[in-house]
C-alpha cells in the first residue's frame, strides 16, 4: 500500500468527518503501522478497543491520546507475545473426574498427588452428562456501593443531559405540557405482517437460501433495466470471453471466506439465468469512486476480452425508493391530533428512542432504564422507542447465572428470565405508562435478548401478556416499519452499522462513513444487506465472546423495505452515536443506554406540525418533510 492510500484509509476510518487528522498524529498511527506490521482497519478495531476501555466512546485523537493509544497497543502486543510463551501442561488436580455411585474414579490418585483437592463425598449424586455446566462464580456487586467499572457510580455520572449530536437545532425543544394529555396523540400502526416472522428457526434448507439469494439479483435486475432504460441486448454474462461491452448485474463478493474485501480479492457473484451462478473476478482500477461491500447489488458496465476477469469501466446507480408521501386531509387530521388548529401552531410531539443494554457489566440493577423512564414522566412524552437486548444475554452476571435474587414476595429461586423481566423492565414501564396515561411504548427484540424463544434474524415479537406490560406498550418484530401518526419510521435492533463499517471498502467517497454506511440500506432497500454476516470471533471483542449472528436466509425477504424508503431509519450501534439525514432519511443511532464501563446515550425527537400551504391543499398527496421539521438530540443519560 503506498504511502498516500494508507494516509486516505486513516483519515477516513479515524477522521471521516472534517478536515482529516493532523500530520503530527497521522505520523504516530504510521509508526504503530510500520512497527507491528497491521493494516489500517486492524489499527481501527484496536482504537475502537481502547475507548471502550477507557470508559468513552468519545475520546478525541489528539496528539497525547495518538502517544497513549501508541503505548496501548504496544503493551497489547507485549501481553500476547509472552503468554504465547508461557503456556503450560496442565497440572494433575486440572484432570476432569467422572462422580460415580461407589465414588470417584480417579479418587486413588487424591492421596497420591500432594496438589489435589479433597476426596470427593462417595455418595454425591452423579451429574446428567447432558446437564447445563455449573458457571463460573462471579464476584456479586455491592448493592450499596453500585458503581461502573472506571470507579464512578451511576448516580455520581458527570455531563448527564449534555447533547453530543444534533440536526435542526434552531427548532425548539417541546415543551412540557402543563398535565398529561386526556389521550394519546401518537396513534401507531404497524407496516409490517407480524404474522410472517412467527416462522421455526433453526430449519434453514440450502435450496431455500440459493433462491432467495438468486432471486434478489433478478429483482435489481428488473429495478435497474427499467430506470436505465436498459434493452434486453445490453446485458450479458461477464464471465464469459467477449470483447462487446455489456451489463453485468451481480452481488459483489470477496474470494476467500475470511478474507477482506479489496481490490485484489473482488468478485461478481452472477445469477443463474445470466451467468449459470458463476463468479467472475472484477478490475475497479479505472474507477474514479466507488464502494463496494459483500453482499452489494451492483450494476457494472464492462468487458471480458481475456475470458479471466471483468474489467469495469462504469458503476450503474440504483434508485432510491420513495419517500412515503400522504393526502392533505389525512396530515391535517394528524394535526388536530397534536392540538394543530390551523396547521401552524402547536405542541410538538416528543419521542425517545433508546437501545439495550439497559444496565451496567457489573451490576443488574438497570439504573439507566430507570433515569430514562424518569425522564419520560418528567417531560411527559408522547412516544417510547426502545430496542434490545432488554435482558442481555452477554451480560456477566447473566450469562454467569450467579447473581442474588430480589428479595421480592413472589420470587423464588425457581424464577426464570420471564420474572426477572416483570421485575427489572415491566416494573418500570408501568410506572411511566400509569404517570403519563398518553403515552406509547414500542418495543423491538434483539437475538441477544435471554427472553426471547426466536433465536434468528429476523426475529419474531415478543409477547406483551406473558411479559406482564401495559396496554400502551405495542410489540413488534425485528426489523419492522412502523407509522406513528403519518410519520413511516423504520427499525432494527440487529447492529448492521458496525458490520459494514468493517466489510465495506472505498475510494476516492465524497461522503464520510457516518453517511455512507445508512445509504447503503437506503440504495440496497434492506435492513441488512451484508452477504455473508461476520463470524462471532469477528464481533468479539476485549476478550468477551459475542453471541454472532445467525441470519435465517430462507426469510431473508422479511428485512427487504416496502416500495418506500422510511422518514425516520432508527439503527442503534456500538459505532460513534450520530443522527444525520442522508437522502432525505433521518438516520438516528442513539448508541446504547448504558456502556460497559460507563453510563450511554439516548436520543429525543422535537417534531413540529407539518404546514400545509394552500397549493399542497389541492394536490392528491405530499410529502411529510420530516427532515425539515424535526430535531432530534442525542443525549448522555
Amino acid at each position: 500500500m503506498t504511502a498516500a492510500a494508507q494516509n486516505e484509509n486513516l483519515n477516513a476510518l479515524f477522521a471521516p468527518v472534517g478536515n482529516g487528522l493532523e500530520p503530527d498524529i497521522v505520523g504516530v498511527l504510521e509508526s504503530i503501522l510500520r512497527l507491528y506490521s497491521i493494516t489500517p482497519q486492524e489499527l481501527f478495531y484496536k482504537w475502537e478497543s481502547y475507548c471502550l476501555k477507557m470508559g468513552s466512546e468519545e475520546t478525541v485523537l489528539d496528539l497525547p491520546t495518538a502517544r497513549m493509544f501508541q503505548k496501548d497497543v504496544q503493551d497489547g502486543l507485549e501481553r500476547s507475545h509472552q503468554g504465547k510463551h508461557s503456556e503450560r501442561k496442565p497440572i494433575v488436580n486440572a484432570t476432569p473426574r467422572t462422580a460415580v455411585k461407589s465414588g470417584d474414579v480417579y479418587g486413588m490418585l487424591d492421596d497420591l498427588t500432594p496438589s489435589a483437592g479433597p476426596k470427593r463425598n462417595a455418595s454425591a449424586k452423579r451429574r446428567n452428562d447432558f446437564e447445563t455446566p455449573a458457571p463460573k462464580r462471579v464476584a456479586r456487586p455491592d448493592k450499596h456501593n453500585t458503581t461502573t467499572p472506571s470507579g464512578v457510580s451511576f448516580s455520581q455520572r458527570q455531563n448527564s443531559g449534555e447533547i453530543i449530536q444534533q440536526i435542526n437545532g434552531h427548532i425548539p425543544v417541546a415543551e412540557t405540557p402543563i398535565a398529561p394529555y386526556a389521550e394519546a396523540r401518537i396513534k401507531p400502526i404497524a407496516n409490517t405482517d407480524v404474522k410472517k416472522f412467527g416462522y421455526k428457526p433453526m430449519s434453514m434448507r440450502i435450496n431455500e437460501s440459493s433462491e432467495v439469494l438468486d432471486e434478489r439479483i433478478e429483482d435489481f435486475h428488473a429495478l435497474i433495466q427499467k430506470h436505465h432504460k436498459l434493452e434486453d441486448s445490453s446485458f450479458g454474462d461477464a464471465s464469459a470471453q467477449s470483447t462487446n461491452e455489456i451489463v453485468a448485474v451481480g452481488r459483489i463478493a470477496c474470494d476467500t471466506p475470511e478474507g477482506k474485501l479489496n481490490q485484489a480479492s473482488l468478485l461478481l457473484e452472477l445469477s443463474r439465468k445470466w451467468g449459470g451462478g458463476r463468479r467472475v473476478p472484477l478490475k475497479v482500477e479505472e474507477l474514479q469512486t466507488y464502494s463496494l461491500f459483500p453482499g452489494q447489488i451492483v450494476a457494472v458496465r464492462g468487458t471480458n476480452a481475456s475470458g479471466h476477469y471483468f474489467q469495469v469501466t462504469e458503476v450503474l446507480t440504483i434508485p432510491s425508493p420513495p419517500l412515503p408521501v400522504s393526502a392533505p386531509a389525512t396530515i391535517h387530521t394528524m394535526n388536530g391530533k397534536m392540538g394543530v388548529p390551523d396547521d401552524s401552531t402547536g405542541s410538538p410531539l416528543n419521542i425517545l428512542f433508546a437501545s439495550g443494554p439497559y444496565t451496567a457489566d457489573d451490576n443488574l440493577d438497570f439504573e439507566p432504564l430507570q433515569a430514562l423512564c424518569k425522564k419520560a414522566a418528567e417531560d411527559m412524552v408522547d412516544a417510547m422507542v426502545l430496542t434490545g437486548p432488554l435482558l442481555d444475554i452477554e451480560h456477566p452476571l447473566l450469562a454467569a447465572g450467579d447473581f442474588d435474587l430480589p428479595d421480592v414476595k413472589g420470587i423464588d429461586q425457581d424464577a426464570n428470565m420471564t420474572t426477572l423481566f416483570r421485575l427489572w423492565i415491566s416494573s418500570e414501564l408501568e410506572k411511566v405508562c400509569s404517570a403519563v396515561p398518553s403515552l406509547t411504548i414500542v418495543i423491538v427484540p434483539s437475538t441477544r435478548d435471554a427472553i426471547s424463544k426466536h433465536v434468528s434474524w429476523p426475529q419474531e415479537h415478543l409477547v406483551r401478556k406473558d411479559l406482564g406490560l401495559p396496554k400502551q406498550v405495542k410489540m413488534l418484530p425485528d426489523p419492522c416499519f412502523i407509522s406513528l401518526n403519518e410519520v413511516v419510521v423504520g427499525i432494527s435492533s440487529h447492529d448492521v452499522l458496525v458490520q459494514l463499517s468493517r466489510e465495506q471498502m472505498s475510494h476516492n467517497s465524497k461522503t464520510g462513513l457516518l453517511e455512507r454506511l445508512p445509504n447503503y440500506l437506503i440504495e440496497q432497500r434492506h435492513f441488512f444487506p451484508l452477504y455473508p454476516s461476520l463470524s462471532r470471533d469477528k464481533l468479539s471483542q476485549d476478550g468477551v465472546k459475542a453471541v454472532g449472528d445467525c441470519i435465517d436466509l430462507g426469510y431473508y425477504k422479511l428485512g427487504e423495505w416496502s416500495n418506500v424508503r422510511p422518514d425516520i431509519l432508527f439503527l442503534p450501534s456500538m459505532l460513534t452515536p450520530s443522527v444525520k439525514v442522508v437522502d432525505s432519511v433521518v438516520v438516528i443511532n442513539p448508541g446504547t443506554l448504558s456502556k460497559r464501563k460507563a453510563p450511554g446515550t439516548f436520543a429525543q425527537m422535537t417534531l413540529t406540525p407539518r404546514k400545509i400551504s394552500e397549493e399542497e391543499l389541492s394536490q392528491s398527496m405530499i410529502a411529510h418533510d420530516v427532515a425539515e421539521r424535526a430535531r432530534v438530540d442525542v443525549i448522555r443519560i
